[in-house]
């Protein structure tokens, strides 16, 4: 998958493609069917898949200091998508100069001029351009003017309720991975780098790998059933494990993190890139009156682990 940051320096091999647009904040059910009208569309016109997509997400950049609220960060997005048989990425950077594009410079200088796409879909909510001013009906008259075509997707529901990325933070904040994992249609990930710790779990005989979690919407804090995928290097691979997800009320107060033990696994995993897919929720965050107290109850957490894990 080829990845485009900027849309005025498109090459010839960058044109012409059928592309799904929006944030896809979690690559979630109601985005995947975005993307597979895009597709068809894509094979039809015999164009390469293209999805067109920012960084940071407008939210964050209008709203630096609200509250993180993202399902993914860039890296776990890029390695959904890529999943999905993307053939070009256009994750643009938005900035002051995108922001101010109205409607009608936002569908001539990127989509049209810009990037040449043949095709764009977009969900029926879709709002574009300066003040989020332009709508789906609006990019249809674009459409048609400028000569891209344009199809407008309907929203999904599943089991009567509607696909959002909002639903699913709410699922995730109370605990419910298996309810987040029905509407995004996978599992929930975390990715990123694994970071040096206080190496505490090493001396409880669980030596975790940390890894941040900042920027990202914190599912309820506690010990979860964990999947984990070792993304690079020499011990690349699929584990499972345990994790405690929050900021370890036992050791003082502390930065939100998520600290994962793999079964079965011996080796650094320092610097290396991890994915680590949140199955079942197993009990919130708790203090206890000693170390020992806390190795025990870690003990009954990784049996517990195991038995979900090992569950057809």
């Amino acid at each position: 998958m080829r990845v485009l940051r900027d849309y005025q320096y498109a090459k010839a091999g960058d044109r012409g493609a059928s592309a799904a647009i929006g944030n896809f904040d979690g690559v979630h059910l109601g985005h995947r069917a975005v993307i597979d009208i895009a597709r068809a569309e894509a094979l039809r016109l015999g164009a390469p898949l293209g999805i067109l997509t920012f960084e940071p997400h407008p939210r964050e950049y209008f709203a630096p200091k609200s509250p993180p609220f993202r399902l993914m960060n860039s890296e776990a997005k890029t390695h959904r998508l890529e999943r999905l048989g993307v053939d070009i990425l256009y994750e643009l950077s938005f900035n002051a100069a995108l922001s101010a594009l109205s409607p009608e410079a936002f569908a001539r200088d990127v989509i049209h001029d810009g990037l040449g796409l043949a095709h764009v879909v977009v969900g029926r909510d879709f709002c574009f351009g300066k003040g989020r001013t332009g709508t789906a009906a609006d990019l249809e008259v674009f459409g048609a003017e400028m000569g891209f075509g344009v199809t407008v997707a309907d929203l999904i529901e599943t089991g009567g309720i509607e696909v959002s990325s909002t639903r699913i933070r709410e699922a995730l904040s109370e605990g419910r991975p298996r309810d987040a994992a029905a509407m995004l249609g996978h599992l929930h990930r975390i990715e990123g780098a694994v970071i040096r710790g206080d190496q505490r779990g090493r001396l409880l005989g669980y030596p975790t790998a940390n890894m941040s979690i900042a920027g990202l919407h914190p599912p309820r804090y506690g010990i979860y059933a964990v999947e984990v995928r070792v993304q690079d290097g020499p011990l690349a691979g699929d584990y499972t494990g345990v994790a405690s997800l929050g900021v370890r009320p036992m050791f003082g107060e502390n930065a939100p993190n998520l600290e994962t033990f793999l079964f079965d696994f011996s080796g650094d995993l320092y610097g290396t890139h991890l994915s680590v897919a949140l199955v079942e929720f197993l009990r919130p965050e708790l203090t206890f009156d000693s170390v020992d107290a806390l190795v025990e109850q870690m003990d009954r957490d990784s049996l517990q682990a195991r038995e979900i894990l090992a569950a057809p």
